[in-house]
């Protein structure tokens, strides 16, 4: 098994290699398409699933990454639904079960990095839904990378 998973990989915009070997890349999206701009967006994950229900045994990573959509308000054959997902009427029962599970395939004293950007859902909203405190974090704008650890006591 590989050690490290991106729970929502979409086109990998974060990732300095794309292609680690080390790394699961999952999505629920699977496509290639020509945005209006004339860039190619590729969301080619190694597995197609839902954050929410993931096909890993329990404490299966060293590292996970969870970026999550997160727009409420965006059409749905949009540039910007397509590059970064869509959030559905329950998002917040979705986020929880999504970090839940993140929790769920990390092994112990292992870590979550999370990244939510507050352009239409403030982070503390996010916070209210989620079990666990982050360690740390920093904000760049709009994005918040959080940095959380997985700790037997703690859970």
């Amino acid at each position: 098994m590989k050690r490290i998973l991106d729970a929502c990989c979409g086109g990998r915009m974060f990732w300095f290699n794309r292609k680690r070997k080390d790394v699961v890349f999952m999505d629920i999206r699977d496509f290639e398409e020509t945005l209006c701009d004339g860039r190619k967006l590729v969301v080619k994950p190694d597995i197609v699933a839902d954050f929410r229900d993931m096909p890993f045994p329990d404490e299966s990573f060293y590292l996970v990454v969870f970026d999550p959509p997160h727009l409420l308000r965006a059409g749905d054959k949009s540039w910007l639904a397509k590059k970064y997902g869509k959030l559905g009427p329950l998002w917040k029962h979705d986020i929880s079960e999504g970090f839940n599970e993140c929790m769920r395939v990390l092994k112990p004293n292992s870590t979550l990095v999370f990244k939510w950007n507050e352009d239409q859902v403030k982070l503390s909203e996010i916070l209210k839904v989620v079990a666990v405190e982050p360690l740390f974090g920093f904000r760049r704008g709009k994005t918040h990378f959080l940095v959380f650890m997985k700790d037997e006591v703690c859970q």
